[in-house]
């Protein structure tokens, strides 16, 4: 008895298969690109995204596909497909970093329980319905990235809660705001009724079997976001876990048995168990690494990671990772990056320091305002591609001022969508998902670093004395 995850990400799908304990027996993944047709827009075609599954599903064990008996789902948050009738995608999907909306947020009335964003559906659909009236007026569905996968594999037209609730067109309990839907002027019918995550949200076509070699007619959960899928798949369950995930965007997860009070910068929202959980979310993480590593002309990331923590860390060099704006903790979509400080002295490797460090200060920022609100954390469970080198790690620990556990579980979202697959099948009940909690060993331990804390002060201070410029350079664009 095997249970198929899928999580599709912003750069990667991945497929994980676990068995009935929940142990992972094979893995896989693809990758595609994020396109950007012009200055701030973030989309991918959902054919990438289909040939990707395909090719992902290829290099799976043909014993192990066949023995599938459900499938689950995680996917990116918050970004959009415009669909026919059919689940046939009228146009690329608007993904969570773009930024073309940002001049349309005014339309949402303040004080939000959650943080609007641009890269958010809602005002990426106002956006479309503003810009592309073709467009919109042949859309009959606004499905989030895994609800449209799900229905492509021959699944219902429906989302979940935890999905929901982070479109900008949501109550934090995850149900549709229908006044503000109807104050935005969108149509209330393209959005998709609401199932738990763990509800079977249809049954895999024939087609779609054959092409992914599974068998027809086995079901598949409804899903969730990466996000909660994720801090499933870590084993978080109790109020006050926390989880730290560095992908391309980072993470700073707290699970809350009950709805926190809103609070500036961070997002209040439904887990894929029901229960509640507090986040910083951080856009600038992976994608704004692998930007500098292409800048710097670093042929791998060993090369990266060997060239930046070999350096010593410059007194001076600061970078500010906004490459794509940023949402936790500032709310700022005109934020940008770069390095402050350069001489003629510092090197390729000092560069690169800088920007792992500059990643870290942009976490403590995110970190800092959930420590504002209440949650005093000094231990994270740590998941993520974006963080098993063990430098890394540690620069991390010292910068959070957090002790970290690595979640033995190199695919948390994956194993979390195919947890809720299992559910979906009838294997496990969703009481039962605290047994099943990987194992966490101890990555590293915050040490004491004058320098570095004098060096996040440098941040902080750069990004404050930066913002006023943003503002200005965004007024005359």
């Amino acid at each position: 008895m095997r249970f198929l995850g899928i999580d599709l990400g912003t750069g990667s799908l991945k497929l994980a298969i676990v068995d009935g304990d929940g142990r992972e027996t094979a893995a896989s993944s693809a990758a595609y690109a994020v396109t950007s047709a012009q200055p701030g827009w973030a989309e991918t075609t959902v054919d990438a995204w289909y040939s990707a599954l395909v090719s992902a599903a290829s290099r799976l064990p043909a014993n192990e596909r066949e023995a599938v008996c459900a499938i689950g789902f995680s996917g990116q948050m918050h970004g959009v497909v415009p669909a026919a009738a059919d689940g046939r995608a009228l146009r690329a999907a608007m993904l969570w970093p773009d930024t073309r909306a940002r001049d349309l947020l005014d339309a949402w009335p303040g004080p939000q329980s959650n943080p609007v964003a641009p890269g958010m559906a809602g005002p990426l659909l106002r956006w479309l319905a503003l810009n592309e009236p073709q467009t919109a007026a042949a859309t009959r569905w606004a499905l989030q990235p895994k609800d449209w996968l799900r229905a492509k594999l021959g699944g219902t037209f429906v989302t979940d809660a935890s999905d929901a609730c982070a479109t900008a067109l949501a109550l934090p309990s995850g149900d549709w705001d229908d006044a503000l839907i109807d104050k935005l002027a969108l149509p209330r019918a393209w959005f998709a009724p609401l199932a738990a995550s763990h509800e079977s949200g249809g049954m895999l076509s024939a087609e779609a079997a054959a092409e992914l070699g599974l068998r027809a007619g086995i079901p598949m959960a409804v899903g969730a976001g990466d996000t909660p899928c994720a801090a499933l798949g870590s084993g978080l369950a109790s109020d006050g876990d926390a989880l730290l995930t560095t992908g391309t965007g980072g993470q700073i997860v707290v699970m809350c048995a009950r709805a926190p009070a809103p609070a500036h910068g961070l997002h209040t929202y439904r887990a894929a168990t029901g229960a509640w959980y507090r986040m910083a979310a951080m856009q600038n993480v992976g994608v704004a690494l692998e930007a500098v590593r292409g800048w710097l002309g670093h042929a791998s990331w060993p090369e990266a990671y060997d060239d930046a923590f070999t350096a010593d860390a410059s007194a001076s060099v600061s970078f500010l990772p906004y490459l794509s704006g940023e949402r936790s903790p500032w709310m700022n979509p005109n934020a940008r990056g770069g390095w402050l400080g350069l001489g003629l002295d510092d090197t390729r490797g000092t560069m690169m320091r800088a920007a792992f460090e500059g990643v870290a200060f942009a976490s403590r920022a995110g970190l800092d305002a959930i420590r504002a609100n209440g949650a005093a954390l000094d231990s994270m469970l740590l998941a993520g591609g974006g963080s098993v080198d063990p430098r890394w790690r540690q620069l991390l620990a010292d910068a959070l001022r957090v002790e970290l556990h690595a979640v033995d579980c190199p695919n948390a979202a994956t194993r979390g969508a195919a947890l809720l697959g299992g559910i979906a099948a009838g294997h496990w009940r969703m009481g039962d998902l605290v047994s099943l909690a990987p194992t966490a060993t101890l990555a590293a331990t915050p040490r004491a670093n004058p320098s570095l804390d004098e060096r996040l002060a440098r941040f902080i201070d750069l990004y404050r004395r930066a913002e006023d410029w943003f503002a200005v350079k965004r007024e005359s664009a």
